[in-house]
């Protein structure tokens, strides 16, 4: 009886000196993420979220919402300086991947380059613009990025008045960041959609992100269709949408990596430790046994 109780004393040690350990660790090499995390006011799914003034989406369940300020603080936590035009950010709630939402208030964008758009000219530019933004991210301490082509050349949907493309790109350690991006016409500007996910994983996540995207609408009166005579035009077409705005909106991966490490560090110390003190308490029993 007391060699049973002295066992569950040991357990109970073991056990509570587990978490204490774990949260230790957490502590120490997660207390940056964690915090950035806990300030955004999260809207958790099945909702329908605001989009700042411009549009509403429907948050599925399982999925999280963060408003413009929000996206702001997690951008820069992401290694990506804010642009200030962030309106939202959605992803499922495990941050696996995420989707962020900018609007330019720049007018309506005329179409009439849907049937000429010259993919080899606009990735060119494409890499200008994203070297040129590489002094701010260097000044900001951030790791520079470089395109290296096209993962979707541009298209554009003449029925929706949506543009889509894909770049790849990798920073300065060589790592692979994959921008998929998608352009909302709206009445008085263009809702800037990029999808940040890791390129192996593209493939799986496109279905679910398409659905998300037919549960996104602007609201009445700020719609493509709902132009009026009078309203501002924009100075550019979709060429230089899709040129232009690429640089700024190169998301990198740096925080997914970052949890990805992050955990790897737990568990591989937990292991070890459950180890070691495992090792203890067969070495304890032996000489009970041997005694």
């Amino acid at each position: 009886m007391k060699t049973g109780k002295t066992f569950l004393s040991i357990v109970l040690i073991f056990t509570f000196s587990v978490l204490a350990f774990t949260t230790n660790i957490c502590s120490a090499q997660g207390n940056e993420e964690k915090s950035v995390i806990d300030k955004v006011a999260w809207q958790h799914g099945p909702s329908i979220a605001k989009i700042d003034k411009w549009a509403e989406i429907r948050v599925p369940a399982s999925y999280v919402f963060a408003n413009g300020s929000d996206t702001r603080l997690l951008m820069e936590a992401m290694g990506n300086p804010a642009t200030n035009t962030e309106v939202g950010f959605l992803s499922p709630d495990t941050l696996e991947w995420m989707v962020v939402f900018e609007f330019d208030e720049v007018g309506y964008i005329k179409d009439d380059e849907k049937d000429s758009l010259d993919a080899d000219a606009i990735l060119a530019s494409i890499r200008r613009g994203t070297e040129e933004s590489n002094k701010e991210r260097k000044a900001k301490g951030f790791s520079a990025l470089h395109v290296v082509g096209w993962d979707i050349k541009p298209r554009y949907n003449e029925i929706t008045h949506n543009l889509e493309w894909a770049t790849r790109l990798k920073d300065d350690n060589g790592d692979l960041i994959l921008n998929h991006n998608t352009r909302l016409l709206g009445r008085k500007g263009v809702m800037r959609v990029t999808l940040v996910v890791e390129p192996q994983k593209l493939t799986a996540v496109l279905p679910a992100y398409s659905k998300l995207l037919d549960e996104f609408s602007f609201k009445k009166g700020q719609s493509y269709s709902e132009f009026s005579q009078g309203d501002k035009i924009a100075q550019y077409g979709l060429t230089a949408l899709i040129a232009g705005g690429a640089g700024a909106a190169a998301a990198k991966l740096g925080f997914f990596k970052l949890i990805a490490k992050f955990w790897k560090v737990v568990v591989l110390s937990v292991v070890a430790f459950f180890a070691t003190i495992w090792s203890k308490i067969k070495g304890f029993f032996g000489r009970k046994n041997q005694a």
